[in-house]
């Protein structure tokens, strides 16, 4: 079993969308970076509401679809300063990104993606060698 439940998922996410729409004003962030700063927050606000886990609004994405979103996510965040090339343009924007590509990476690795559905399939179902039977 993993450290963080869908539950403390679904918290840490708001906080994410929190952090991100505040980081403009924490770091004096302003034009490019402001603004996606903003679009961040929006975005993962919006997949976070429709993610299938406690917290959401509307539950349309499964809860592990949404963990390799975060894994890719983590991945450009980590990869963003110098695919865009601000790496040595603004160092708080740099280390801000690096930062939360790593974050994005260590929650990944410590949630537990399958907790909500793990055995559900299979509740009044037999397991037989000709495969799945109702019970």
């Amino acid at each position: 079993m993993k450290a963080i439940s869908p539950t403390v998922h679904g918290l840490l996410d708001y906080a994410t969308c929190a952090f991100f729409a505040l980081a403009p004003w924490l770091f004096g962030f302003a034009g490019a970076y402001a603004t996606v700063c903003y679009v961040l927050a929006g975005g993962y606000l919006v997949v976070s509401l429709l993610t299938n886990m406690p917290l959401a609004l509307v539950r349309v994405l499964p809860f592990p679809l949404h963990g390799k979103l975060e894994l890719v996510s983590g991945l450009v965040f980590l990869a963003s300063p110098w695919l865009f090339g601000f790496a040595n343009d603004n160092e708080t924007a740099r280390n801000l990104f690096v930062a939360a590509g790593a974050v994005f990476l260590v929650v990944y690795a410590l949630t537990d993606w399958y907790a909500q559905t793990r055995g559900a399939g299979l509740r009044g179902h037999t397991i037989t060698g000709a495969g799945v039977q109702d019970s």
